[in-house]
């Protein structure tokens, strides 16, 4: 390429502003155009797309490669008569592209020549098409250190890329830093914009040849005096369509000029009444999409694959939310299995004594109640020498085969006023209180197996209380008599028999009276523990007791844990109370007192008492606080130390 070739666009013009011989050719330094900086602005309409395309179209005459970066989709028209490639977003195009092909099209329009309509207007995203150009910018920066070949690019509406006012984003940053170090690189640049106002002053004042079409804006026309001159921003209002100002470096004077006509279709031509004929476009040779089409197809496969992998993906995550839901199933029911087998063995193991003991109580009070049955088998039973003590005690308790209630049985029996006092109360009366074993001693039965019967009588005066017979009662009672079916010796003035029956009577009389004052003792109590200032705290108080008493022991245990610890978590309030560290285990009996009211949740996953609180919501009345302290330290006797053990 000669550096003195040269391209005609135009004609000099008459009228305000201009120079020379109207009709005079106005040529332009290839080189010039290639690699420098330039800037063409007009009004819509006064001609500065069709000047962009004349050059356009004589860069193309004489071989020239140059990438147009087309905003409005008006120079696919250059196709009528040019090989060039139509790149873009959507089927008008000769290829789809993204920027993973900005790499291609730099190499093809350096390295290949290949002239280029990069179409932004087919792009729906905006964004896409800006991160597009941006590569395409870059890496035609980039080639173009290495390739040192003229190339232009030409950049329509360049103010929505480089504006004047605003944020400028990628795109305007490379484009500005083509304009400034591009030209030493052979690369080339042109701005086209109708608004020279809003375009970024940096570039324009770098610019070395300018055309300025008809403006009529105020601000756009001080943009013109002052670069061009005042008299020029006057004149610049009434050149007609294609008419302009030219002002470059190389001649250093500004010219009027009339641009030439482009040859080609008119794309960008305002849509008239006459019907819009399309011209016959050539086509490209395969040869240029070839590589572009590779990049489109292993980028298509490579979207394939991500679908692909996406939807598997979408499977497995789906596949593995219902494993999740089984295996939380499966949780939910071993965990009620647990809570199952334990609630059956607490059952099995941990009853409430105070409502055990009561009801044993009852039974033998029941059995106690009933006539005797045995009486007539005073004299064929195994105590048929006389002892009527023991016949009547083996009545009172049952069949004589029944065993005696459990050592601490009966001691709780005695100490909660029940068969305890009964026995005192047969006791003072002379009642025999033994059961006619041979194993006790002379003082308690008042009659031994190896004791003998001048013994008996001997010892007779000494222990009146303990057998309760006569001083004759020398008779064996221990059932060893060699003729136990002989007629009752008389004791006292009266048969065996009729001792029997009367000690009979005065048994269940004493029982009787036992368990009267037993009753009476719980009535005194239950009216000496309400006082005229507590009217309805008896009522709370048993109902709430007897809440408590349907706990488990382990229960209590943790509810006690809580009333004298303070806030605590369930797990050590389970263990205090003598649980594994199950968490299961230990978060169930909290429910449960949680559920009663007895504990509340008080933050950090801790637990506290609220008997108070519970006190006064079940109370029929507003209770003070001596009150509701009153019933719950009476409260505290059914779950501290020792009750519940």
């Amino acid at each position: 390429m000669a550096e003195t070739e040269q391209i005609t666009v135009a004609t000099t013009s008459a009228g305000p502003g201009g120079t020379g011989e109207p009709g005079e050719t106005v040529n332009l330094p290839v080189v010039e155009l290639l690699t420098g900086r330039g800037f063409i602005t007009g009004k819509s309409g006064s001609g500065k797309s069709n000047t962009a395309s004349v050059i356009a179209e004589k860069l193309l005459d004489n071989g020239f490669g140059l990438l147009i970066v087309d905003i409005d989709g008006e120079y696919y028209g250059l196709k009528e008569e040019y090989e060039i490639l139509h790149v873009g977003g959507d089927e008008e195009c000769d290829i789809q592209v993204t920027e993973d092909h900005a790499g291609k099209i730099a190499s093809l329009a350096l390295e290949q020549n290949v002239p280029i309509i990069l179409d932004i207007s087919s792009f729906l995203d905006e964004e896409e098409a800006e991160t597009l150009l941006t590569e395409v910018a870059k890496q035609l920066f980039a080639k173009a250190k290495k390739q040192k070949q003229p190339f232009l690019m030409l950049v329509e509406e360049c103010h929505e890329w480089m504006p004047e006012k605003g944020s400028m984003g990628e795109v305007g940053k490379m484009l500005i830093k083509i304009g400034k170090r591009g030209r030493k690189h052979g690369l080339g640049i042109v701005g086209i914009s109708q608004r020279p106002a809003d375009v970024k002053k940096d570039y324009i004042t770098q610019c070395d040849w300018l055309v300025w079409h008809r403006l009529t804006w105020n601000n756009d026309t001080k943009v013109v005096g002052r670069i061009l001159d005042n008299k020029y921003a006057d004149a610049v209002e009434d050149l007609d369509d294609g008419e302009a100002f030219m002002m470059n470096d190389w001649a250093e004077q500004v010219s009027r000029v009339q641009f030439h006509r482009k040859q080609t279709f008119d794309a960008g031509a305002t849509p008239g009444l006459d019907d819009f004929e399309r011209p016959e476009l050539k086509s490209v040779s395969d040869d240029l999409v070839s590589e572009l089409e590779t990049i489109s197809d292993e980028q298509q496969e490579t979207e394939d694959r991500i679908k692909e992998l996406r939807e598997e993906l979408d499977k497995k995550n789906s596949r593995i939310a219902e494993l999740e839901a089984e295996l939380q199933d499966a949780r939910d029911l071993s965990r009620m299995a647990e809570q199952f087998t334990e609630a059956m063995v607490e059952q099995a193991e941990d009853y409430n004594p105070g409502r055990t003991e009561q009801e044993k109580m009852r039974r033998q009070r029941e059995r106690f109640a009933e006539p005797s049955t045995s009486d007539g088998d005073a004299d064929t039973s195994d105590e048929a020498d006389g002892d009527a003590d023991t016949d009547d005690e083996a009545d009172a308790d049952g069949p004589r085969d029944e065993q005696p209630p459990e050592p601490d049985e009966t001691a709780d029996a005695t100490s909660g006023g029940g068969f305890g006092d009964a026995f005192s109360a047969f006791a003072e009366d002379g009642a025999a209180m033994n059961g006619g074993s041979t194993d006790e001693g002379a003082a308690t039965n008042g009659s031994s197996a190896d004791t003998e019967p001048a013994s008996d009588a001997s010892s007779a005066d000494a222990e009146p209380a303990s057998n309760g017979h006569a001083e004759n009662a020398a008779v064996a009672t221990n059932g060893d008599s060699p003729d136990s079916s002989a007629a009752a010796v008389p004791v006292n003035g009266r048969t065996e028999t009729d001792t029997a029956e009367a000690d009979d009577d005065a048994l269940r009389a004493a029982i009787a009276e036992a368990v009267e004052a037993e009753q009476s003792a719980e009535a005194t109590e239950a009216v000496e523990d309400e006082t005229p200032s507590d009217v309805d705290g008896p009522a709370v108080y048993a109902d709430l007791r007897a809440d408590i008493e349907e706990l488990d022991r382990k229960t209590c245990r943790m509810l006690a844990y809580y009333r004298e610890q303070g806030p605590g978590t369930p797990l050590n309030a389970h263990f205090s109370a003598g649980g594994s560290g199950d968490r299961t285990a230990a978060y169930a009996r909290n429910r449960e007192l949680r559920l009663r009211g007895l504990v509340e949740h008080v933050g950090r996953g801790k637990y506290d008492a609220r008997l108070a609180a519970l006190v006064r919501e079940e109370s029929d009345r507003g209770l003070d606080d001596e009150e509701v302290e009153s019933v719950v330290s009476r409260l505290e006797s059914a779950f501290l130390d020792g009750d519940s053990d």
